[in-house]
């Protein structure tokens, strides 16, 4: 006779408990090895009574599931133990110090500029007392208030303080980069077990500021094209950009190895610096007259050329022999290439592609630069004289 199949228990269950105040706080009962084992959440649902309340208890239950999977998942790998103990005693700054460094190397994708500007006004904000059991929702909207209120490189002067008619805060993008950077310091910390609960959870970030996108047009282009520049290497560079919507990051590592022909297109085969993504770009015949004579496998396609203050000054120097009257930047040839595309027809999501974009919204940036339908709008309007 066959034995009946005995149900295992789930180990990890989200239970409510019934407070005075009438909220319910979350919990995990979490059963392994014959033992129980609560682990209170610091989650709590409210008596919802419109519809963005019921939103955020929906948001308030999304959240218990997710740590509960994150708890399964310890327990399959045998990483769980009810004797677990957080490490919120981790000093802050020692930590967010670290992970600055781990983007400091050539092979990281970080933007580490900007995480060392970051340190610089958390050093001016908490001591080096402060451990993650400090780093609570009041420390992080805190570092949010300062950001709106520090003056801009305060870090580095020496001398006194401007006058107040003369203070200049940062930029609404600084504080957005910064701010983006404690909040990834802290998913970290929360991801390795340093803390039990994140204490990011319902804290809005800092909205990136519009900003003006230099580009140029098919004529400005040609007029470059047919301009000497005193480095040839950084023109042919710029060009390429223009003709490829590659970064100059990518541009200063492309070697021979990456440059490969596909049927009668030539591709770039390469992973981007930025992201990490591996890219298959094929390029047009115009572009490709820009890579110069083919060399050895390792070779890189641009030597000689690096990014540096001079690079700023010669563009500049070679937009003026021109005539051209906009600041050229490869963050210019970039959205060149993205509003030429678009310009001559080519679909929204094949541009996002062309450009390496993991979200179609950083591309429609540029659609709303080159609004056809705009145009073609007040092109209706008649002649009225």
């Amino acid at each position: 006779m066959a034995k009946k199949a005995v149900a295992q228990k789930e180990p990890v269950k989200v239970r409510e408990k019934k407070l005075a105040n009438g909220n319910v706080s979350l919990y995990l009962d979490i059963y392994r090895n014959g033992k129980r084992h609560k682990e209170y959440l610091k989650l709590y649902l409210i008596d919802a009574k419109t519809p963005i309340e019921r939103e955020q208890n929906r948001q308030t239950l999304a959240t218990a599931q997710a740590i509960k999977s994150k708890r399964l998942i310890e327990i399959q790998n045998g990483e769980y133990s009810f004797t677990h103990q957080f490490k919120e005693n981790t000093p802050f700054l020692e930590y967010y110090r670290k992970m600055v460094r781990e983007r400091n190397t050539p092979d990281s994708r970080g933007n580490y500029g900007n995480w060392q500007s970051c340190l610089r006004y958390l050093e001016m904000y908490c001591d080096e007392n402060t451990t993650f059991r400090d780093v609570t929702p009041e420390f992080i909207l805190g570092f949010k208030d300062f950001l709106e209120n520090v003056e801009k490189d305060t870090h580095k002067r020496k001398g006194p303080r401007m006058e107040r008619d003369e203070f200049q805060g940062l930029s609404q993008n600084s504080k957005a980069s910064y701010f983006r950077k404690l909040c990834a310091c802290i998913n970290h910390a929360f991801d390795e077990r340093i803390i039990a609960i994140n204490p990011l959870r319902g804290i809005e970030g800092f909205k990136d500021a519009e900003v003006k996108r230099d580009y140029l047009t098919l004529e400005e282009i040609k007029t470059l094209a047919e301009t000497p520049c005193r480095y040839p290497v950084l023109k042919r560079a710029f060009l390429f950009s223009c003709l490829t919507g590659l970064r100059k990051s990518d541009i200063q590592k492309l070697v021979w190895g990456d440059v490969q022909k596909f049927n009668e297109f030539t591709r770039i085969v390469f992973k981007q610096k930025k992201t990490g993504g591996q890219e298959y770009l094929d390029i047009s015949p115009q572009a490709e007259k820009y890579l110069g004579e083919r060399g050895n496998p390792e070779d890189p396609v641009f030597s000689g050329f690096t990014y540096g203050s001079w690079t700023s000054v010669e563009l500049q120097r070679w937009s003026m022999k021109a005539g051209i009257e906009k600041n050229l930047t490869f963050h210019c040839g970039r959205h060149t290439f993205a509003v030429l595309m678009l310009d001559l027809g080519a679909d929204i999501y094949t541009v996002s592609k062309l450009l390496g974009h993991k979200e179609l919204s950083t591309t429609q940036i540029y659609a709303k630069v080159l609004d056809k339908n705009k145009q073609n709008a007040v092109s209706l309007i008649p002649e009225i004289g």
